[in-house]
């Protein structure tokens, strides 16, 4: 109930910055993250955390020695991630991920969960997130996002070389999942 009130009251203050009144569902959460495979993940990027559903999830999935970085803009849900995940370092701006990246002497990013809703953003914000997006990513690495449309599909299909769109009714409102790779890793071509 409580993630149920910051979310909405951050909702009414800045319904542009934040997509939902309600946290992800752990049903959305099981989704988005069902393709990754943990034990190759060494750093993760968690873009627009909110309250932390995913970061839960992914604080549990992830190997012990794997980097995990939040990136939360909003100062009030900042506030709560850092009493909630002590441990974990916590970023401001999506459009800096290359910037943190060299600050903490990483070469590249396995895996970028994200909850930022993009379709609330305008274009050239969206584009330079998805450009830093793009330029931290490992050549196989996975960026995995949900929205409440489709607005996202052709922008997202015209970046990457495989994106893959699932749906989930058991989130409020419902979610579309897309799952997007830089290139096809080689189990994926022999149907595994």
């Amino acid at each position: 109930m409580a993630d149920f009130l910051a979310f909405l009251r951050r909702f009414i203050a800045e319904p542009g910055q934040v997509g939902s009144v309600i946290p992800s569902s752990r049903f959305l959460c099981q989704n988005m993250l069902s393709s990754i495979d943990w034990s190759k993940t060494d750093v993760i990027f968690e873009l627009g955390p909110g309250t932390g559903p995913f970061t839960q999830a992914i604080s549990k999935y992830k190997k012990p020695d794997a980097y995990y970085l939040l990136v939360e803009r909003d100062p009030q849900f900042r506030n709560l991630l850092h009493s909630r995940f002590p441990d974990l370092t916590i970023r401001e701006e999506a459009t800096q991920l290359r910037t943190y990246l060299e600050e903490l002497h990483l070469d590249k990013v396995d895996v970028i969960v994200s909850g930022l809703p993009f379709a609330n953003f305008p274009a050239q914000q969206r584009a330079a997130i998805l450009d830093q997006v793009q330029s931290v990513l490992a050549p196989d690495g996975i960026f995995v996002t949900f929205q409440y449309s489709l607005q996202l599909k052709a922008e997202l299909q015209a970046r990457f070389s495989w994106v893959e769109t699932d749906f989930t009714l058991f989130n409020i409102p419902p979610a579309f999942i897309y799952t997007c790779r830089n290139q096809v890793r080689e189990d994926n071509l022999h149907g595994a």
